[in-house]
Parts: C-alpha cells; structure tokens; sequence
C-alpha cells in the first residue's frame, strides 16, 4: 500500500482536516490545526506531506512520525508538531482500517470501558456560569473546568479577586459534591498573584488548578505545587515529551493537559502518558476541537491507565444539534452516558466523516484569530 494524495479542508468554526488517500481505497483522517493559525498549518502540512510521505507505505507509523520530526533540523513547536498530529491522526486511521481494529487495540488494548469527560463551562457572571453548570449537570456531565478570570492585570485588587472567587463558589454550588470542577487560570495570572490565589481557591475542593503561570515559566510550578493541596495542571501548550520531561523531575505537577492535536498526535501522545506514569502523574488530555481530534485522544485514553478523564467541546447530550458531530455521518458516534463516553469499537479512529458535509462546509471562509485584549493602561493583556 502507498500513500497518493491528500485534501485539507477548513471547517467552521475554526479547524482544518485532512484527508489522506491511498493506492488501496483506504483513507485516513487527521486534524491539524493551531487555532489561529490554520494557513500557517495548511502550508506545513502540504510541505510535510510532498516532501516525505508521497508514495510511501502508510502502516509505518513510527517510522514516519521519526521522518517528520527529525527530518528537519529545525523541529517542534506548535506549527510543526500540529501539522505532524494531523498527519499521525490520519496515519493511524489508515492502519486500523488496513487491520480492521481500533488504534486502541493496537496500541496494546483497552484498559477501560468507559472514558469520564469534561464540560467546559462559560459566562460572564457568577450567576450565568451558575446556571450554565446547572444546565449541564441536568443532561448529564459529571466534571466541568471553567475560567478563573477573565484579563487579569499582574497585580489586583481585592475586589477583583472576590469577583473571581464568586464564579468559583456560584459553579460548586450548582453542581455540588457528586461532581469534579477544575479551574483554570489560563496563564492569566501573574507569580507574584498565583501562590495566594492557589491557596484561596482550596476550600472549592478542586481536582485541579490549569495553567497558573504561563508555559514560560515552568522553573515556578514546583513552588505553587508545594504550597498547595490542589493537583497543580498544565500541557495545552507543550508541544512534546521532551517539555513536560523537567516537570515530572520536579514534581512540579500531578496533573498534565497534553493536546493530541498540538503534540505530534497519537504516537506521542501515547509516549507522553507513558512517560507520566512512570511519576505517578494523570494525564486529562485536552481537546477543545472537533471529532476528529476527540476520536484521536480517545485512542489513547483507552489504552493508557493513567489518562484519567477527557475534555471535550462536541455537545454529546444532544448529538443532533450539535454543528460539531455534524461532521460525522453518524452523529451519535460517540455513546454518551451519565457524564462517560462508551468505548469506541469502529476501525481506525471508530468514526465516519460526512465528506459531502465537510466539502459544502469548507466552502465557508474560516478566518479565525484568538482576540486581542487590553488592559485598562493600553498594554496588552493574555487571553
């Protein structure tokens, strides 16, 4: 079997998928993107894809994610370990279909029957995120993450921080003891901020605080983790093993967020789990993007013991309605069950594309670039 050709297509709201074509029939699909950044994306995949995979046997996964990735002298970072995701994502959809078995089974089976995911939770106010947590707690979700704050200047005030405080209590409130709520700072908050806020935030009883400080400064996160009983988390922003390797020597962490679509995709996203079991940390893979992405991690998560708990953004409770799931030719795919998704059986990634659906959606311009903010003195501020 040889790899032939391929189409990238952009999707509302804002992803990029891949198609990859063989001599035999088979196709595989993949989602590369960095949200913000499709074009930038669409260029390396298509560099990717001409110069090293044209022509070759698509089963040698391994193989191929070393090509890609050392290959280049210049590798990592976000554009070129997302571009390498989608087409590892795409790689491993053909492997199963050519085996007829989930990626799971080869991966070395399944350890789980069922995969606990997350809600993400938004609104503006105490009471509209309240009420939001109560909606979703009714369909069905039993774990929910929401923003801390929103701008965030690098010193605040006290009201400020009560106001952030509120959101907090208001989310537990509603969904109360039976249910996990995880806070995420974002990146958002300053280190001379985080260590106080941290500590605040314990009598929530989280089962984690995201992103405290930014990915830049990693050489912190041992300190806020020491001074705190929360599981400290963070990964959304690593773009292979070799970050999150300085993290678990610390023991600065007992949570990581790895993305499959920002890490070079399945293959190491599989290896970054292994490399977190062996510190005893979890692993909640992060995935705030489309099916492809949620069906990709999933692969994972049922193969790997300590991926403990799955995000997603596809509104599982009503598969019908959802723009997202739309994208597959069945959109209730994914089995969802009193907060859990059931165990994908499908070959490959375990879903079908509606590629009728997907070639009439890319047709629509997607643009999309993360806002811009600012604080009140004009500086900028993180989003």
């Amino acid at each position: 079997m040889q790899i032939t050709d391929y189409e990238l297509f952009a999707v509302p709201p804002r992803w990029l998928l891949l198609k990859l074509k063989t001599d035999e029939g088979i196709v595989g699909w993949g989602e590369p993107i960095v949200q913000g950044r499709l074009e930038t994306v669409r260029t390396a995949v298509a560099e990717l894809i001409e110069r090293y995979l044209l022509g070759e046997d698509p089963l040698r996964t391994e193989y191929h994610w070393r090509k890609l990735y050392q290959g280049g002298y210049f590798r990592g970072g976000p554009i070129l370990m997302s571009a390498l995701a989608g087409i590892d994502h795409a790689l491993w959809d053909i492997k199963g279909r050519h085996y007829d078995a989930p990626v799971h089974e080869l991966l070395g089976g399944h350890v789980r029957d069922r995969m606990l995911v997350y809600q993400w939770l938004g609104g503006e106010n105490p009471e509209g995120i309240a009420a939001s947590a109560h909606d979703d707690y009714q369909r069905g979700y039993r774990a929910f993450k929401l923003n801390f704050v929103q701008d965030f200047r690098p010193l605040e005030t006290t009201a400020a921080v009560d106001r952030a405080l509120e959101r907090v209590a208001a989310v537990r409130d509603a969904i109360g003891d039976e249910a996990f709520l995880g806070v995420d700072f974002h990146g958002r908050v300053s280190k001379p901020m985080a260590v106080d806020l941290v500590q605040r935030l314990e009598q929530y009883d989280l089962m984690f605080i995201d992103q405290p400080l930014l990915p830049e400064h990693t050489d912190a996160f041992a300190a806020i983790s020491d001074r705190t009983t929360i599981p400290i988390a963070t990964g959304e922003r690593f773009y292979s093993r070799y970050e999150f390797k300085q993290l678990f020597v610390d023991n600065a962490v007992s949570v990581i967020q790895p993305d499959v679509t920002h890490v070079g995709g399945i293959s190491e996203l599989r290896k970054i789990a292994s490399l977190a079991e062996s510190f005893d940390v979890a692993v909640i893979p992060h995935c705030p993007l489309g099916p492809i992405a949620f069906a990709a991690s999933l692969q994972v998560g049922f193969c790997s013991q300590n991926v403990v708990m799955q995000e997603q953004d596809l509104g599982m409770h009503d598969p019908d309605s959802s723009q997202r799931l739309a994208l597959l030719e069945d959109p209730e795919t994914f089995t969802f069950r009193d907060g859990y998704v059931e165990r994908p059986t499908g070959p490959g990634l375990g879903i079908e594309i509606d590629e009728e659906y997907v070639r009439e959606q890319a047709q629509t311009q997607v643009n999309w670039y993360n806002p811009v903010w600012h604080h009140e003195d004009g500086s900028l501020a993180e989003w």
